[in-house]
């Protein structure tokens, strides 16, 4: 890549997650690493840089509208990396996926919008695998527990059991906060023609048959049950649509390369509940998200909730940024039924406080260890954090206080 002015440019840095990414690169970024701040309007980017203050006050200011092309080029072809915050991404983010493809701009964003990151797919991987560009989508809490975690498990269930892995279950667990932002995304995605396609279960990977039984037992979950091997209530996981489809692209993007997780491979997650209660507690809340995507689906109800949720770039009182967490358990099987377990957990609302260490850790990871990246310099396409980023991101995640088990 030609010398560039900045390794990083984060942009959407006004909105309420960017503000996030400019303070954690303000106290994380490596002493020489050149980055700017990035957005639509220069006096919010401004008013950003002086209220972080500190080494962000330094910054750099560049201003794109996100459909204005020649000045999102101007970002892209000055950066080595592009960190993205501003969605929904089905309205914002093309254009800027579009300028990172054409100048051989690594990129990276928070996006869940399955069926816009299908549609990048079928636009862009081609030429970005050719010229080891990579896109790497989906890189906050949806879906880097999901994708990092399976990833970590599966080769340890290779390595230290001496099989493939046949299967991985994720269950979490977590308290926090929505900010308007993802709700504003959520709100776009079910409006969109596209929402259909978010019922597909292997929506992002590359068309190949499959096994009648590997389809079956990769829909999602609808209903409450007891996993009599965990010894606990489970039920559907509001963002299993969007981890799900992530980390099983992930696995077919392994199998192309040589390096598959394990034959017909099946990943499935869960919310799981602990007693007192633990059966009322998961059908109460599988009842609840029913409502959410119906509701979701439903024009009417979209329009008489929006006036009461959060607006874009509000969020979570500070109190819930640091009084949430999350806990991602895993377990993989081999095919003769041995199993191993992984443990992801984090301190800080799962939203925002973990979605914007995820998404930095994994800019940074681009912009410094591009030689140690999986599939070294050369490796390209629109990718997952799993097939982009790999060890070399769950160690970053590790040193950034990210704890990180894995064992049989």
């Amino acid at each position: 890549m030609p010398a560039r002015e900045f390794d990083v440019a984060l942009y959407g840095a006004s909105g309420f997650t960017g503000r996030q990414t400019v303070a954690y690169f303000a106290r994380h970024a490596p002493a020489g690493l050149r980055w700017a701040i990035a957005g639509r309007n220069r006096a919010k980017l401004e008013a950003v840089r002086a209220e972080v203050g500190g080494r962000a006050a330094a910054a750099p200011v560049l201003v794109a509208e996100g459909h204005d092309q020649p000045a999102l080029d101007d970002i892209a072809s000055r950066s080595r990396v592009v960190l993205s915050t501003a969605g929904p991404f089905a309205v914002y983010g093309t254009p800027l996926v579009d300028a990172c493809v054409r100048f051989g701009t690594q990129y990276v964003d928070i996006s869940g919008e399955t069926a816009w990151v299908r549609g990048l797919i079928d636009r862009y991987h081609a030429r970005a695998a050719a010229e080891g560009t990579r896109i790497v989508p989906c890189c906050g809490f949806d879906s880097v527990p999901s994708d990092i975690g399976t990833l970590l498990l599966a080769r340890h269930v290779q390595a230290a059991l001496g099989a493939p892995c046949a299967e991985v279950r994720a269950y979490f667990q977590l308290y926090g906060g929505l900010n308007g932002g993802t709700i504003a995304t959520s709100l776009t995605m079910a409006e969109s023609e596209s929402a259909r396609l978010m019922d597909e279960p292997f929506l992002l990977d590359p068309p190949h048959p499959r096994p009648h039984w590997q389809v079956e037992r990769s829909r999602d979950v609808t209903s409450p049950r007891r996993e009599p091997e965990l010894g606990a209530w489970v039920g559907p996981f509001l963002m299993a649509p969007t981890n799900t489809r992530v980390v099983r692209r992930s696995a077919a993007l392994f199998a192309g390369w040589g390096e598959p997780y394990g034959p017909d491979f099946v990943y499935q997650e869960f919310q799981k509940y602990d007693p007192p209660l633990a059966p009322a507690k998961a059908a109460a809340m599988t009842a609840l998200v029913a409502l959410i995507r119906s509701a979701l689906r439903s024009p009417l109800a979209r329009r008489l909730a929006a006036p009461l949720l959060p607006k874009p770039g509000t969020g979570p009182s500070p109190r819930v940024l640091e009084r949430g967490w999350f806990t991602c358990e895993l377990w993989g099987t081999a095919p003769d039924g041995r199993r191993a377990r992984a443990f992801i957990r984090q301190q800080g609302d799962p939203s925002n406080r973990a979605t914007v260490l995820f998404l930095c850790e994994s800019a940074l990871a681009l912009a410094v260890d591009g030689e140690a990246l999986p599939g070294g310099r050369a490796r390209g396409g629109v990718l997952t954090p799993a097939t982009a980023l790999g060890d070399v991101l769950a160690e970053r995640l590790r040193r950034a206080g990210v704890e990180i088990e894995v064992g049989s």
